[in-house]
């Protein structure tokens, strides 16, 4: 399929949209260290009249009706931490988190893939708590040591740094040709619940840390238990790698019935197909979309372990609910790329979703 030459912006990928975006991908939030970012995301939620609550590994923000819909994102994106003199590590999978590494995640089952896509990189160090600027460098070589399991990287200029120091991927927003690239994974979907939160959503909009280390469910679970909840309402927003820009092409939206760890829920993840339908917005479920591919693959691709995912299998169902995603190209790289108009959908689908209490 062709791409799609000088597309305009869409109703709700506004300047003002992407100014706040650009602003975002520009604070470090390095998974497990997310401390800084979170005193910037509390700044924005506080202009708007919702209450705002932080938590350990997570910042709540309730509108007038928190219990009429529940959306969440996590925060974190990937980096590295030091863990030695001039030794770096790929930060989700330091030892700390050796035990969720069996195989089967898809990040795992990139890591191979993206070795060799950090050559180059520019990248910068920062204090873990307060997020000031310690210095800058650049990625030399990166590969999977087999010993350890894990992506290291080789920096030249943050040879000073100490142990426990997060560095994260320089990184800027771009625009062309109807498109957005930087690490979105998963800033856009936290740039997509202020926007929706501007525009009068009256419901409860979760932002978890350690996603990416597969931790933020843990937060998000201990929050509906510490104040008795139960939902089934729960819509999980992240991003949906795809090989190529070709593939974007094929949907505006990502659905999924369920992932590895356990089934969305039937009745909401059929009100959001049918609400694609009414507002004419293409949808891909991934999970069929994945069994498809491994029908004629001889390595199997996993079905994913999601945030929700965990949060069902841990809550035995009392806090369930589906997912819905951007779809994107160039995975867990600071050029990760979506559509402009794929963004727009997404906000459309999920304002009509809140029952028309938005005013935008």
């Amino acid at each position: 399929m062709n791409e799609k030459p000088n597309l305009p912006k869409t109703k709700f990928a506004t300047d003002n949209f992407l100014h706040l975006l650009r602003a975002l991908v520009r604070e470090p939030s390095v998974v497990g260290v997310e401390d800084a970012f979170f005193r910037v995301l509390r700044r924005e939620l506080e202009e708007f009249p919702v209450k705002v609550t932080r938590y350990h590994g997570l910042l709540v923000a309730e509108g007038s009706n928190p219990t009429g819909m529940y959306l969440s994102a996590h925060i974190d994106r990937h980096g590295l931490l030091c863990t030695g003199p001039n030794e770096f590590q790929y930060a989700a999978f330091i030892a700390g988190n050796r035990g969720e590494l069996n195989g089967d995640s898809i990040s795992e089952q990139f890591m191979e893939l993206i070795a060799g896509r950090f050559r180059g990189q520019r990248v910068q160090a920062h204090s873990p708590f307060a997020g000031s600027y310690l210095g800058s460098g650049q990625i030399t070589e990166s590969y999977v040591c087999p010993r350890r399991k894990n992506l290291i990287f080789e920096i030249e200029g943050l040879e000073f740094l100490q142990p426990g120091t997060p560095v994260s991927f320089l990184d800027r927003l771009k625009e062309s040709e109807g498109r957005i690239a930087a690490q979105l994974d998963n800033v856009v979907s936290v740039a997509i619940l202020i926007e929706l939160i501007r525009c009068g959503f009256q419901g409860t909009a979760m932002f978890t840390a350690g996603e990416e280390s597969a931790r933020s469910w843990r937060f998000a679970a201990e929050w509906f238990q510490r104040h008795d909840r139960r939902t089934d309402r729960l819509i999980v927003l992240d991003t949906s790698p795809f090989p190529t820009l070709q593939d974007l092409e094929m949907q505006d939206v990502v659905l999924r019935n369920q992932d590895a760890n356990a089934r969305f829920d039937v009745g909401l993840t059929e009100r959001l197909r049918e609400t694609c339908v009414d507002l004419h917005i293409r949808y891909r479920f991934k999970d069929a979309y994945i069994q498809s591919q491994n029908a004629a693959r001889e390595k199997q691709l996993s079905l994913g372990r999601t945030e929700l995912g965990r949060l069902i299998a841990a809550t035995g169902g009392a806090v369930t609910g589906t997912t819905l995603q951007l779809p994107t190209t160039s995975y867990h790289t600071a050029t990760e790329t979506a559509n402009l108009s794929s963004v727009d959908a997404m906000i459309r689908l999920l304002i009509e979703l809140s029952n028309g209490t938005n005013h935008c």
